[in-house]
């Protein structure tokens, strides 16, 4: 495999850094870097989505023939690279990364003439109702209920740990259409409107003080029998597509590289107590250096599955490695981080949004005010997305055929 970059890919990176300077603003960039919780608040992640819109880079994940831009996956972890290098907001993933590929593959063509351009311009903002109470890791167990009822289904049941669903206009949601099949035959997946009496959604408050989950109750709530993805218990297939696709072309190194570089750049400005600067304390260095070559092997990792992807070969299983590591690299950051700053590092500052007018001042520093609750809503990342237990048994039979 040959991990270097074409003439023609350093051609446009050097494009995309051109129009990072160019046209992502000021104060996206602080805000980004002022944001703890795993997803930026909608206020800045909308105005760069507007912006990439404009621009028609916005469905890089998409076929062309959806609007997607064409890129080849190289470009597209070109993109996120310098993204995440010009602290760049991050953009909606439940639409963008998840539903939009879902509808492109699986969606009929009125599907994909209503719902894609939607998606593209903002007008709809979706969350995804998979998790339940008793069904997260074990989705074949959930318990949601949608029975047809004339030209609609009438759904009722529970999701929990739904990101952002008080800031949704529509949920892409897995119910159960039969309660004869077994229990992977009878999910399907269908588009939920959330502006109806049927619907109340109850929020989560995180360790930090975050509110970025929710819980959501559907009380006979509707929806048009046209908004059934694929057929009736085709949801597993989906669900399993849409997850794949989740991991599969995931670019976790860049991001973890650059707050690495950020970490080790404070360090030379930091003092550890005893006269010096943490640069000089040889265990935190350690470290440092350890996490960084773990993520510059998932970086290489995460080139090979592109690099397969770019011959036409699916994300496959092996995804669940890039997802292992990077949710456990996530997680060993945000405690350097903590290490770095000392008591300043400690200090939970529950006020949010952490950037604007209204933003609180920092007793210490800015990077410090954020040490705090991003290690605590770094704790999340060995669960959502399937927890590391799931993604080692994953591995186990799949990869390693155990």
């Amino acid at each position: 495999m040959d991990l270097s970059f074409s003439s023609e890919d350093e051609a446009f990176r050097q494009e995309v850094r051109h129009f990072l300077d160019e046209n992502l603003p000021d104060h996206l960039r602080r805000g980004a870097r002022a944001s703890p919780g795993v997803f930026v608040e909608p206020d800045i992640g909308s105005e760069w989505q507007a912006i990439l819109y404009r621009k028609g880079w916005l469905a890089y994940n998409w076929p062309v023939d959806c609007g997607g831009t064409g890129w080849s996956p190289i470009q597209r972890y070109i993109f996120e690279k310098e993204c995440a290098l010009a602290d760049a907001p991050s953009l909606p993933v439940l639409s963008l990364k998840l539903l939009g590929p879902v509808i492109c593959r699986f969606g009929t063509p009125e599907q994909k003439t209503r719902i894609l351009p939607r998606i593209l311009d903002g007008t709809d903002f979706w969350c995804q109702g998979f998790s339940e109470p008793g069904a997260g890791s074990d989705l074949a167990s959930l318990k949601t209920r949608a029975d047809r009822e004339g030209d609609h289904y009438l759904v009722n049941g529970q999701k929990i740990w739904t990101t952002q669903a008080h800031h949704a206009s529509h949920i892409f949601c897995l119910a159960k259409t039969s309660q004869t099949e077994k229990p992977q035959k009878a999910i399907s997946f269908l588009l939920i409107d959330m502006a109806q009496p049927g619907i109340k959604v109850r929020p989560i408050i995180g360790l930090a003080g975050d509110h970025e989950v929710n819980e959501v109750f559907l009380d006979n709530a509707t929806t048009p029998l046209d908004n059934l993805v694929g057929e009736e218990g085709q949801g597993w297939t989906i669900a399993k597509f849409l997850l794949e696709n989740e991991r599969g072309g995931a670019c976790h190194a860049p991001k973890l590289l650059s707050d690495l570089a950020k970490l080790r750049k404070a360090a030379a400005n930091e003092p550890d107590g005893q006269g010096r600067s943490m640069a000089e304390d040889r265990l935190f260095m350690f470290r440092l250096s350890r996490v960084e070559l773990a993520a510059q092997a998932l970086e290489t990792t995460e080139l090979r599955v592109l690099a397969d992807m770019a011959k036409g070969l699916p994300p496959g299983p092996q995804t669940s490695l890039s997802k292992l590591v990077a949710s456990t690299l996530r997680q060993q950051v945000d405690a350097l981080a903590v290490r770095l700053y000392g008591y300043a590092g400690i200090a939970l500052e529950e006020h949010r949004p952490l950037y604007g007018e209204d933003a609180p001042q920092p007793l210490y520093s800015k990077e410090a005010q954020l040490a705090a609750p991003r290690y605590l809503n770094s704790r999340a990342w060995t669960i959502f997305g399937g927890t590391n237990e799931v993604q080692r048994t994953i591995i186990a039979k799949t990869v390693l055929g155990l």
